[in-house]
Formats: C-alpha cells, structure tokens, sequence
C-alpha cells in the first residue's frame, strides 16, 4: 500500500557501505583480519581463503555469523570452492564473469569469488550471493569497531530500489542501493518503518523492531532474493523487498548465532500480507472485455 510516512522524505547524505566509501587500496596492498563468510541464501560448502591459515574447508551460512576466518594477504581477497561441491562455469555464462575473476580462474578453476578487503581494518563480513557460472558476488561490509561500533544498528540498502527508513521515530534516511547508515538504538532497542520507491510512489514495506544489546555489532541488511530461506513454514514467500539481521557478540565471536527469531515471524508476516494483498488486487481488477 501506499505510504503517507514517507511522502515528505528528504534525501539525507549517508556513508556508503564501507568498502565502498573507502578510497580503493592498491591491489598490492596486504591485510590482516578476521573474516566472516555469510550466505546469501542457501549455506555455500567447502570454502576456503588464499593466503588464509589453512585448515578444513568451511561452510558459509545463510544468513548467519559461524567461526571467523584469519586472513593475512592481498587486500584482493581470492575465496574457492573444493571441486565437485559448486557446478563449473558453463560455456554460455562465461561472458557475464567479471574479467579479473575470469582471467584468475585459468589458475585456480575452483575460484568463485574475489573480494575487495578495506585497509586497515580488523574484521570484515563478506556476504555471498549466487551469481552466474557456479561464481559469487561478494558484498564487503566493514565491521571494524571505528566503523560499526558496538551497541549500534548498521542498516545496509543491498536492493536494486532506493528505500527510506524511519528510525524510533525520528529523522527518515532515504538510501540509494549499496548505501548504509548507522543507527543508535533507544533503550537497547530500534523501532523501524522501511519503505521502497516503485513506479516515483513510496510503498510502505514494514514496521518492525531490531534488539541491540551494548556488546553486540547489529546489521539489518535489505535485500531482494528469491531464496528458499524466505520461505515461510506454510510455503508462502516474503514481501517485494527482504530483510535479515546479523549480529556479533564482543564476548561470544565465533560461537553460532541461532537464526534471530524476528527474522523468520517477519518472513511469515510478509508473506501473509503479500497474499491478502495479492487477493484485494484481484478483487478490484476490471474483467477483460470479450
């Protein structure tokens, strides 16, 4: 439905996602970090880092934080996949493979992902998401304490539409994709109206709360995904646009989050409100003249 919150929005000028506001380091920098793999979607099996410490493969969750990775290397960050656990780049997709990702993979055939590291940071999130040929793209975020302090909301604009989000009730951020802004949560808590831009309207997504404890980095990441993870219980899908929230604990960083119970209630809620709508637009469609 159309929104009246947020016909007066003011476009307000935010940080863009932190490796991307970042001045681009020479590709012959080095990093030292911890790195979290994350899903987007389905969990992505036996992955591992060049230059990384070694050890078994790992398993890239959908959606969730599981042990961090340390990494000391290129700040061009080469992430593989065990052969036989990702399908090869097919011969018709190859051309849609970023070039550098494609030249490097004549070396390494198991290379799905390359990503770009900030320097001088301590810890990074990189969100994969599927893209063509069996590859990833990778999204950066920036998790170092100077970036996305502790006790804070970080809210990532990860979908192809311009969005707006109101936050306890104060001043409304509009966000261009691949925009962030940091939230400082009232009462450990931040109440929030989200709300994308279809066809110059604002469309009213969701109002929702996101707990933020003081020792705790918070992402809420929107999104559009055709995922499974979006899924309901009753087999009805989420809303036109996705959100999910990460979280890392200062005392508990590398102990598995369990999924965040809000998450998977707004997942059946949208999905719920997606039909009833569905059904009303139905209702109120002229019938097609013979």
């Amino acid at each position: 439905m159309k929104s009246n919150l947020f016909l007066l929005v003011v476009p307000i000028v935010v940080g863009l996602c932190p490796a991307t506001a970042a001045a681009a380091p020479s590709t012959a920098d080095q990093v030292s970090m911890k790195i979290d793999l994350v899903a987007w979607g389905e969990s992505i099996p036996g992955l591992s880092l060049k230059a990384g410490r070694g050890g078994e493969p790992v398993t890239a969750l959908a959606f969730r934080y599981s042990k961090p990775l340390a990494y000391t290397g290129p700040c061009v960050l080469e992430i593989s996949q065990v052969s036989g656990t990702a399908p090869q780049a097919a011969a018709d997709a190859t051309a849609q493979i970023p070039a550098e990702l494609l030249a490097r993979r004549k070396d390494n055939p198991n290379l799905v992902a390359l990503a770009l590291l900030p320097g001088g940071s301590k810890h990074v999130t990189v969100l994969l998401a599927p893209a063509v040929g069996g590859t990833f793209l990778a999204h950066v975020l920036d998790d170092d304490p100077t970036k996305l302090p502790f006790g804070r909301l970080r809210i990532h604009n990860l979908s192809p539409d311009f969005i707006a989000l109101r936050c306890n009730n104060t001043t409304t951020s509009k966000l261009k994709p691949k925009e962030a802004v940091v939230v400082e949560p009232k009462n450990q808590e931040v109440i929030y109206e989200l709300a994308y831009q279809k066809e110059g309207e604002w469309v009213e997504q969701e109002n929702n709360l996101a707990s933020v404890k003081e020792d705790e980095q918070v992402q809420l990441v929107v999104l559009k995904s055709e995922a499974s993870f979006f899924t309901s219980n009753d087999g009805s899908r989420s809303g036109y646009l996705q959100t999910v929230i990460l979280r890392r604990s200062k005392t508990n960083v590398g102990v598995l989050a369990e999924l965040d119970t809000a998450t998977k209630t707004t997942i059946e809620a949208r999905g719920k409100a997606q039909e009833e709508e569905a059904e009303r637009n139905a209702r109120r469609k002229p019938a097609r003249k013979p």
